[in-house]
């Protein structure tokens, strides 16, 4: 059995298929969703990265996707992630998640918690497989 998965935005839909897990950071902590996992509706960290495993027996490469906040709900093996703004990691431009992380610091007030644009860009660096 498989979990049915869609992960959207407001303007598209970014992936949807069939996994065997998916895993993301919620304001509560991390939340790992299998087949017949109970209902939940979460909300998702801001600047973090939701993986979505392929199903067993697959040679699929997991999903990994950079999200700037939203939500995350689980109901009958379907897991829906509803975010504000995403981008697949294969679809990370690194040098321009980079130069928007400098950007994003270099305004940031001194001592102050790290800007939302910033956190966003340091997902997008770890989803593309490069460290910020």
């Amino acid at each position: 059995m498989t979990l049915k998965v869609a992960l959207v935005t407001p303007d598209r839909e970014l992936w949807s298929g069939e996994a065997r897990t998916v895993i993301a950071k919620t304001t509560e902590g991390d939340i790992g969703v299998l087949t017949g996992h109970s209902p939940v509706f979460g909300i998702l960290a801001e600047g973090s990265l939701v993986e979505i495993l392929a199903p067993e027996g697959s040679d699929a490469a997991p999903v990994t996707a950079a999200v700037s906040g939203g939500f995350l709900s689980v109901a009958d093996n379907r897991v829906s992630i509803l975010a504000a703004q995403a981008e697949l990691g294969a679809e990370v431009n690194a040098d321009e998640a980079r130069q928007e992380l400098e950007g994003a610091l270099a305004e940031a007030e001194p001592g102050a918690e790290e800007p939302a644009d910033a956190k966003y860009a340091r997902a997008r660096l770890r989803a593309a497989g490069t460290q910020a």
